[in-house]
């Protein structure tokens, strides 16, 4: 990886020798990058290979840029290569020289200061989430009247590329056969009535989505992970940065609502929390009755998701125990299809 990040960084301009360090490791891999000469710093987002084409790339760095460019919300600027374009790519390995099946692609962008709410500090929980609620209204306006320019192009989060036969993260029971696994060492099995309760969870949410339907007043291009953590504050509340459009696509308005969720579902504040967003979303956008009602079969939805994303990335750290967190989501799965909140 270190060979790899240096030769990235040679297709850009950025002082004679910059240092570089590891930020975190989720669906791609982010690094600083700084210029001891000056000071200036970037961010530095490596490509997991395979997830995306460079079209899809491209689409998300011009939505970005129009959110910025327009006053929907500030979002970090990308940093041209030496060339101009907008995104880096290798095809060769920097360590043998040989063809890559897949290229790696990265994007640089400029350091935006700033610190995340912190899940354990209440107060400041509710508050993001009012902040959550109301930029995601913002965003999902912009996109309705938006218009892409030609070539524009994401993937959708639909039950096929979610919990259906091409999910992009892998498949729930694997995620849970991961966690056992983890528990037990050895051969990961996964617990019959766990799996049993996921599976009619799964079922009862296919249903839910397939009547609700994806008509153009519900379903639109999002932010798709619009959580506390890819907010950047810096100084005062309004003073923030979106950032990480990574996952950016084509699904239900109100799933970014169940992706502002994500990782504490299970916490008892929930319902708070889904108040406060849904109250400040309703001042920039209407909210339906139907749709209301489909918040925690969102929620659901991505919770399973995310046991299927922790399976398919043991190099994750965005949990303390997959064991833990599989079990909670059965717990989860059984007050959902008791009814209860």
């Amino acid at each position: 990886m270190d060979a790899l990040v240096e030769e990235v960084l040679t297709t850009y301009d950025l002082g004679a020798v910059p240092t570089v360090s590891l930020l975190c490791v989720s669906e791609n891999v982010t690094y600083q990058v700084e210029d001891p000469a000056t000071g200036r710093r970037w961010a530095l987002r490596l490509h997991r290979p395979g997830y995306h084409r460079l079209e899809e790339i491209t689409s998300e760095l011009l939505w970005t840029q129009a959110l910025r460019r327009n006053g929907v919300v500030d979002t970090p600027r990308v940093v041209p290569t030496r060339h101009g374009g907008v995104v880096a790519m290798t095809a060769r390995d920097p360590v043998s020289s040989d063809l890559r099946t897949q290229p790696r692609y990265a994007v640089l962008f400029d350091w935006v200061a700033g610190s995340s709410p912190e899940p354990s500090d209440v107060v400041g929980l509710m508050q993001g989430f009012a902040v959550l609620g109301e930029i995601a209204a913002r965003l999902h306006h912009h996109a309705r009247v938006w218009r892409p320019p030609s070539g524009f192009t994401r993937f959708e989060w639909t039950w096929r590329t979610t919990l259906g036969a091409d999910g992009r993260w892998g498949s729930w029971q694997d995620g849970m056969r991961a966690a056992v696994g983890m528990e037990r060492g050895g051969t990961p099995e996964a617990d019959p009535a766990g799996v049993a309760v996921l599976t009619r969870a799964a079922r009862e949410i296919r249903g839910r989505l397939e009547r609700f339907g994806r008509g153009a007043d519900r379903f639109g291009l999002v932010h798709a992970d619009m959580r506390l953590a890819n907010l950047l504050v810096n100084g005062q509340p309004d003073e923030l940065t979106v950032i990480d459009f990574d996952d950016c696509g084509f699904t239900w308005y109100l799933y970014d609502l169940a992706a502002s969720l994500s990782f504490i579902e299970h916490l008892p504040t929930v319902g708070d929390l889904v108040d406060a967003w849904l109250t400040s979303y309703r001042r920039h956008r209407p909210v339906s009755a139907d749709e209301e009602a489909m918040v925690a079969t969102f929620i659901m939805l991505r919770r399973l998701l995310l046991v299927a994303w922790l399976g398919s990335h043991p190099e994750a750290d965005a949990v303390d125990s997959v064991t833990r967190y599989a079990a909670a989501s059965c717990d989860l799965a059984d007050d959902y299809l008791s009814g209860r909140p």
